[in-house]
């Protein structure tokens, strides 16, 4: 089973940037937990998108959203805002650092926009039972978003189970259940983060 070091990730300040790091202590190889963090047949039952693109540093990506990822993507909104349908609008990103199966880094940018555009980085280090995962993100907004935070900590959520049980089927009625499940430990998770956060930003201010 997984464990986490604490229940809620630690927030991180450098200058104006905000940022966010999460640790998963995970009974699984670190090339078993690599294929769920970069591969489509993993990335569905965990991460709102695909990743696509050639795997080496400097390569371009477009992460197209699966369809279960988009209803519970807290950028809808901001997709909305610049005048496209969700449904159809490709995130696009640049892999930073490829070296498996211990970093993967990369970002995730929306529109050409800096501050909708975010960097994401999962270190894998072999444990004596499994792998320690450090998953790290920083907002291209300083401003810290909650529901982002929150989104997160469910996404890993959903990872480590994945892991452990194996993936889901991809039936209409288990992804309606997944959106359910996922939204019912959003609303527990917000409050928590949003306290967080505030208290993390008002400190380095």
């Amino acid at each position: 089973m997984t464990t986490t070091t604490g229940p809620m990730g630690e927030v991180l300040r450098d200058g104006e940037r905000t940022g966010l790091r999460y640790v998963r202590l995970l009974r699984h190889s670190p090339e078993k937990v690599w294929r769920a963090l970069t591969e489509p047949d993993g990335l569905r039952h965990w991460f709102p998108t695909d990743i696509v693109g050639e795997r080496a540093a400097g390569a371009r990506l477009s992460l197209p959203f699966w369809p279960e990822g988009l209803e519970l993507a807290s950028t809808t909104d901001a997709i909305e805002e610049m005048g496209v349908d969700p449904s159809s609008y490709v995130s696009e990103g640049e892999l930073r650092v490829w070296n498996p199966p211990r970093t993967f880094e990369f970002t995730w940018g929306m529109d050409g926009r800096e501050e909708l555009t975010d960097m994401l980085r999962f270190d894998l280090e072999p444990t004596d039972d499994g792998t320690r995962l450090t998953f790290t993100t920083w907002f291209g907004d300083p401003t810290p978003n909650t529901d982002t935070a929150v989104g997160w900590h469910v996404c890993l959520d959903h990872l480590a189970g994945l892991l452990d049980d194996g993936p889901a089927p991809l039936t209409e009625e288990a992804s309606a259940l997944v959106v359910q499940q996922v939204m019912a430990r959003s609303d527990e998770l917000r409050p928590a983060y949003a306290s967080l956060l505030q208290e993390a930003v008002g400190s380095s201010s």
